[in-house]
């Protein structure tokens, strides 16, 4: 996106206060990964138009996203998946602070291996996947079958800084990093030829997948 449209579009965001704005000042300084504003903001907007009752989150961080989305929907319940240690209890602390520990259901432990724990709280609505960017491909496959019907998967950061759509044999990075970008790309060409789904990425914050399942639940593979 064109760098003042996105300046332009972030200055339209109301500025968060309280305990959101101290999330957002604790992950800046920490390097920890939350959904960008523009993102976010989408993010909620799909929230507020489909209405969903079960939300699966993969990959809770220090429990940002989770926080945002119980606030917008009132009558929704949220589980969200984290296997890192310090980021769990920083989660609880925050869901404790929020008043929203009854809401908010955090599994623990790698996503890839949760699928039983999960599967007791399904179906969900939306599911929103936010983790391990080169496991995405996986995670979709894992989860989708705890998707109600007509219900919609949504997946952040599947532009990763734009680089899908460079050059990058020609450009300095390391290997790991040449693989996850390579993995991004074939998770998006695999998401938009998916026979169940229909997919559209938005360029906004870090880029944003949303997947509509077409019909019957039955019919999903």
């Amino acid at each position: 996106m064109n760098g003042k449209i996105e300046q332009y579009l972030h200055s339209l965001i109301p500025e968060r206060t309280g305990l959101l704005k101290e999330l957002e000042d604790f992950a800046m300084e920490n390097n920890v990964p939350i959904m960008e504003p523009e993102g976010i903001e989408v993010l909620l907007q799909i929230l507020r138009l489909h209405q969903p009752k079960a939300i699966l989150e993969v990959g809770s961080a220090i429990g940002y996203s989770a926080i945002r989305m119980a606030e917008t929907l009132p009558e929704a319940r949220i589980v969200t998946l984290e296997r890192n240690e310090a980021r769990i209890e920083q989660a609880r602390a925050n869901f404790k602070k929020a008043g929203l520990s009854e809401r908010i259901t955090l599994i623990e432990g790698d996503a890839l291996e949760a699928g039983p724990k999960v599967m007791e709280h399904g179906p969900f609505d939306i599911i929103f996947v936010d983790a391990a960017k080169g496991q995405y491909k996986r995670f979709f496959e894992l989860f989708e079958p705890f998707l109600a019907d007509a219900g919609i998967i949504i997946t952040d950061n599947v532009l990763f800084k734009g680089l899908v759509a460079e050059n990058i044999e020609e450009m300095e990075m390391t290997r790991r990093k040449r693989a996850l970008i390579k993995k991004i790309r074939d998770f998006n060409i695999w998401l938009h030829d998916h026979p169940h789904f229909d997919t559209v990425i938005l360029p906004i914050g870090d880029g944003v997948a949303i997947s509509k399942h077409r019909g019957d639940i039955n019919e999903k593979a």
